[in-house]
């Protein structure tokens, strides 16, 4: 099943998408009788995501495509974040080698060298990423992010799947010529405003026939950048919620932001995008504020 955070009449709700068609689950609610959420992330938060999917499996998907359920045109939709303000966005660094030895670093072996980021940080698809005045240098980065289903704590490898909702697509930002100054400014580096752009579709694991085959690629003004496989990270999405886990409890809807194949250098004017392989792609405009700031203060000179 795939879900997505949209805009209607001025307001966000979840919509479940089939195809070319999409409803919203409040339609569905109407329609089947059901009581469920309407806000994606209380849908996971609840505990329905796995009735919802199991009812698209056994009959929604069918009911939403033949028009049995009033719906919308997918191509329309104005998509939104799929949610604003998880527990947790965890972020992790230099997970593909080659991505690492494009920095001139040596990628981490032993354990993920992760970082946190805050919710402030949170865009959607179609939103600006704003470079900040305090940055000559600003990266933009595709990766695949995995979202926690349930509360998971101390969990083993072997058993991380059980507590993985589904997956997405990110585009992760750093300040990077800030964090070539100082290794501890990793932090600041990842948390302006604009940051974190996530979206546009919620995919659940059933959608995904081999996780380790996804092809995550970074494109920039519809040019390639770079791609790889999820199979070449060093630390692999369930290994993530595993070792993580054993750091602190995570909770329905955290984020595992899983780790680009290529860090992509973004100007004014840009546009930049994720783009996996049977998802639906996450765009993003770019705009400058000390662009911007230099264009405002022309206009009030008269230039």
């Amino acid at each position: 099943m795939r879900l997505a955070t949209v805009k209607l009449e001025g307001k966000a709700t979840a919509v479940i998408i089939a195809g070319e068609k999409a409803v919203t689950v409040e339609e569905v609610n109407k329609a089947e009788g059901k009581n469920w959420a309407t806000s994606l992330f209380e849908i996971i938060d609840s505990g329905q995501l796995g009735e919802m999917t199991d009812w698209y499996n056994r009959e929604g998907k069918e009911k939403i495509l033949n028009g049995g359920i009033a719906g919308l045109d997918a191509a329309s939709l104005e998509y939104q974040p799929l949610y604003r303000n998880p527990s947790k966005i965890w972020g992790i660094g230099l997970n593909y080698v080659d991505h690492a030895s494009d920095l001139g670093e040596v990628a981490p072996n032993t354990e993920p060298a992760s970082f946190m980021k805050p919710t402030t940080t949170i865009i959607g698809p179609g939103e600006t990423i704003n470079i900040p005045h305090q940055s000559e240098r600003t990266t933009a980065e595709a990766e695949l992010g995995v979202i926690i289903g349930k509360v998971c704590k101390d969990v083993e490898e072997a058993d991380a799947m059980d507590y993985i909702a589904g997956y997405t697509m990110i585009i992760d930002m750093t300040a990077e010529d800030i964090l070539q100054r100082n290794p501890r400014y990793l932090t600041r580096s990842k948390s302006f405003d604009t940051f974190f752009s996530f979206g546009p579709q919620f995919v659940t694991p059933d959608e995904v026939d081999d996780l380790m085959k996804l092809e995550v690629s970074t494109v920039i003004n519809g040019e390639l950048h770079r791609k790889n496989t999820v199979d070449h990270m060093t630390f692999n999405p369930l290994n993530l919620v595993s070792f993580h886990s054993k750091v602190m409890t995570l909770l329905p809807g955290d984020i595992i932001s899983t780790g680009t194949p290529g860090a992509v250098v973004i100007n004014d004017g840009d546009v930049v995008e994720c783009r996996i392989e049977g998802f639906e792609p996450l765009v993003n405009h770019v705009r400058d504020l000390k662009v911007k700031a230099k264009e405002e203060l022309a206009a009030e000179a008269g230039v």
